[in-house]
């Protein structure tokens, strides 16, 4: 890190979530590199506690905690020993998740519900004690959360596509309903080689071991730091050598309108319009069938009547 960089949090204290371990771990130690205090939190309480010992040991500020974000009491704890202990609740990263692998009917509901519990109202719980405790001590803050590419749809992972999905509008929201009480929200969407990569043999290939999470951690620390003054409501991408941007959904011409709409109508709009303008869908970009026989197999000459 430069100079600038292991300023850059001074006098902020930061909350981390999954940070025993990976991403939230890298997280954590940058930020406290920077100068920030770090509550490192994460289920495995033996894991933060280590964690948090390494940060004080090369003489940073941290504390641990092993609450559970998927509890609304337990989260609301995390950010007030934030306060307690560091006086102050300047940022957030809403990291803690959870990913498997199941085909849709192979999904088991109790993995589901454990899942959207994390990595859904876990970012909802943490991030509104955040911002209660940001707006009450009037100083602002930034919120970081994680959410992923998978969220535009990918292969085999629905249910956590659909979780970072609900976490990449929630930021949306969030930085619409913040921005006045001098709170940003953007999220980040990190491919990094970790435990979640491990489970994947297509991640593997697509997500080399040189992709440390500590690659990804300086995109964090600089929306938690006041470089990042004016910037909200954003989904950034990294995946180690690229850094971007990721576009948010929008109304797509053509609009069509008339007073009712019946089915034949609906029919007509697809046959006639819809059906050249229909998007390629999930994170491979897939065409839809309907347009498929355009751009698959061999090519044969168009005919006229």
């Amino acid at each position: 890190m430069n100079e600038q960089q292991l300023k850059g949090l001074e006098g902020k204290a930061v909350v981390v979530t999954g940070a025993g371990r990976g991403l939230g771990e890298a997280f954590a130690v940058h930020a406290a590199q920077a100068g920030a205090s770090v509550v490192v939190n994460d289920i495995d309480g033996e894991l933060a506690e280590a964690a948090a010992a390494n940060i004080r040991a090369h003489g940073g500020r941290a504390v641990a905690s092993g609450h559970s974000v998927a509890d609304p009491e337990q989260a609301r704890a995390i950010i007030e020993l934030c306060e307690s202990e560091f006086g102050s609740v300047d940022g957030l990263v809403n990291n803690a998740g959870l990913n498997y692998e199941a085909l849709p009917w192979q999904d088991e509901p109790a993995q589901v519900k454990e899942l959207i519990e994390t990595n859904v109202l876990g970012v909802i719980y943490t991030g509104t004690a955040a911002a209660d405790a940001m707006v009450r001590l009037g100083g602002g803050g930034s919120i970081v959360n994680i959410s992923s590419g998978a969220s535009l749809g990918q292969r085999k992972l629905a249910t956590y596509a659909a979780s970072k999905g609900a976490v990449a509008s929630l930021t949306y929201s969030w930085a619409l309903d913040m921005e006045d009480v001098g709170i940003r929200v953007n999220a980040v969407c990190p491919l990094a080689h970790t435990r979640m990569v491990w489970k994947s043999e297509r991640s593997l290939r697509n997500c080399p071991p040189e992709r440390t999470p500590s690659r990804i951690a300086p995109v964090v620390l600089f929306l938690l730091g006041d470089g990042a003054h004016g910037i909200t409501g954003q989904l950034i991408r990294c995946n180690g050598p690229q850094l971007h941007i990721m576009g948010q959904p929008y109304l797509k011409a053509p609009i069509l309108e008339r007073q009712v709409w019946d089915s034949d109508s609906v029919q007509r709009a697809f046959d006639e319009v819809f059906g050249a303008h229909l998007e390629p869908y999930g994170l491979e970009k897939r065409v839809p069938p309907r347009l498929r026989k355009w751009t698959e197999g061999p090519s044969t000459p168009l005919r006229s009547a």
